[in-house]
């Protein structure tokens, strides 16, 4: 359980840490240094060719890594404009939804009530509601989607290669959405005082928080292991405020808490 705190401390830290890269490369370039970097680490330390499995390009491998490299794209896009905590409490909704879409029980329904307040106090619906930029709201819910798509076909590949498929869908976003970071920011992406912000990004965001999560998913029931991933819309919300001075509002910090409390409620209840 502390292997998985860590990581969820390093991946929102990662998140406010690339977000204070935005006024140098933009939330495209962010992404590609992101995914460029974590490709090479990931590529290094998993050694996906080793596989037992004989490599094939399959429709969920090549959707898992569109989806992983989507998912990272659109949040970035979405940081630019929202407060973190209220675009990860968003952003979550996505594998909240694949979590209840199944449900059948009365109770669930209870959840999803609550997925639906959070979400109602957390978009620019209502006049009486803090400002919040509806581009940014809307980008991170499309992250949501893709993350749910995400886990989706995650679980497809997982079964085929094991942890290298994580490396395996890492080098495909690479291969995709790197070159669309470049095209959007140009030669800064490549400025060689960016470079180790980019490799200290892919650590925190990418290879160590998936590390650690690896390891946890190995010695703790995956029921907790959900239970405790709802509280990473807190983690996000504290990490914006820590580290780049954001205060969400009372309101926000309520559908931040609705979102955590539906996400929770659906775990324990499986």
């Amino acid at each position: 359980m502390g292997l998985l705190l860590v990581a969820m401390v390093s991946m929102q830290a990662g998140a406010a840490f690339a977000k204070g890269l935005f006024p140098t490369v933009g939330p495209q370039g962010a992404t590609a240094l992101r995914l460029g970097f974590s490709a090479l680490v990931l590529a290094v330390a998993r050694q996906p060719w080793r596989t037992s499995r004989p490599f094939k390009l399959t429709s969920p491998l090549i959707g898992y890594g569109l989806c992983l490299g989507a998912m990272n794209t659109l949040f970035y896009m979405a940081l630019r404009t929202t407060p973190l905590g209220v675009a990860i409490a968003l952003e979550f909704i996505g594998p909240l939804s694949v979590a209840l879409l199944a449900s059948r029980r009365w109770l669930d329904f209870l959840w999803i009530a609550l997925a639906a307040a959070g979400l109602l106090l957390l978009l620019p619906v209502w006049s009486i509601l803090p400002a919040i930029d509806p581009t940014g709201a809307m980008l991170a819910l499309g992250s949501g989607a893709f993350w749910a798509l995400y886990i989706v076909f995650g679980r497809k590949v997982g079964q085929t290669y094991g942890a290298a498929g994580t490396a395996l869908g890492m080098i495909i976003a690479a291969v995709v959405f790197v070159p669309i970071g470049i095209a959007a920011t140009g030669s800064a992406v490549f400025d060689l005082a960016i470079l180790p912000s980019g490799l200290a990004l892919a650590v925190l965001s990418s290879a160590l928080p998936y590390s650690l999560e690896m390891i946890a998913l190995t010695r703790i029931p995956p029921q907790a292991f959900g239970a405790l991933m709802s509280l990473e819309p807190a983690v996000g919300a504290l990490a914006g405020l820590v580290v780049l001075g954001e205060r969400p509002s009372p309101m926000q910090w309520a559908g931040i808490g609705f979102v955590m409390l539906a996400s929770l409620g659906a775990t324990l209840s499986i």
